[in-house]
């Protein structure tokens, strides 16, 4: 038989604050353990990591849903998904606080500008938007360029790369909590664009909107889907994952 494993650890430390757990505690879980994924190209999208929710692979959208509910009616090929000016869709599950990978691409060939131009947006549970928009020497306003939280906060930096190349959003999102008509805790999110952190931990003021303020004023329950917007440029989609978020300890 193989020897058992040494305890590795203390039992004679200061408690931590708020915590069951010694400073170096031997008792305390193991984080679990997750096989990275790998980093994509302009050609081929990356591979998610072992833990995480593929919710679009390239190849069919029977995790989404169209405008009410009916079968999604945007195009699906070449390992990507397109707009279709045929409404917004939606994932079938949902979710809450959750760290998401997404890849788009506006189109190559411009046409417009401002909000005009490649214009999308991603919905955290279905409320709160990442703008998507082809902001390569594009002025528009601040909020609504590419990355901002839409309506409230500009990214950092703007780090679009050209029409018609592939981008990528990394966004952490952590739901608002209610307790009944009470805000107990607002939203937060994260966002990286294209490798660039555009948005640290900011606080949202509430569901998003256009040309309206945003608040909490109607509470919302702490999941819902992902939604991604038709506005009726022809932006495409792959490489969509999403990893729920949990306590190292649970």
């Amino acid at each position: 038989m193989a020897e058992k494993q040494a305890r590795v650890g203390y039992d004679d430390t200061p408690m931590l604050p708020g915590s069951k757990w010694r400073v170096h505690d031997a008792e305390r879980p193991q984080p679990r353990v997750v096989t990275p994924g790998t980093f994509g190209s302009q050609e081929l999208p990356g591979r998610p990591p072992s833990d995480a929710i593929v919710l679009f692979d390239g190849s069919d959208a029977s995790g989404w849903v169209g405008r009410d509910g009916g079968p999604v009616r945007w195009k699906v090929e070449n390992g990507y998904m397109e707009v279709t000016r045929t409404g917004n869709i939606q994932t079938r599950a949902h979710f809450g606080d959750c760290q998401l990978h997404i890849e788009w691409a506006a189109p190559a060939k411009v046409r417009g500008d401002s909000q005009g131009r490649g214009n999308s947006g991603v919905f955290l549970t279905g409320k709160y938007e990442i703008q998507v928009l082809d902001g390569y020497e594009n002025p528009t306003y601040a909020d609504g360029i590419t990355a901002a939280i839409y309506g409230t906060y500009p990214p950092l930096v703007n780090a679009c790369r050209r029409p018609g190349e592939w981008q990528t959003y990394d966004i952490v999102f952590v739901a608002p909590r209610f307790e009944e008509d009470r805000l107990v805790s607002p939203a937060f999110i994260t966002v990286i664009h294209n490798g660039v952190l555009v948005h640290h931990c900011r606080e949202a003021l509430g569901p998003t909107g256009h040309r309206r303020l945003p608040s909490y004023d109607e509470p919302h329950g702490p999941t819902g889907p992902l939604m991604l917007q038709d506005h009726g440029d022809a932006v495409r989609y792959r490489n969509i994952w999403v990893r729920p978020i949990r306590g190292c300890d649970e």
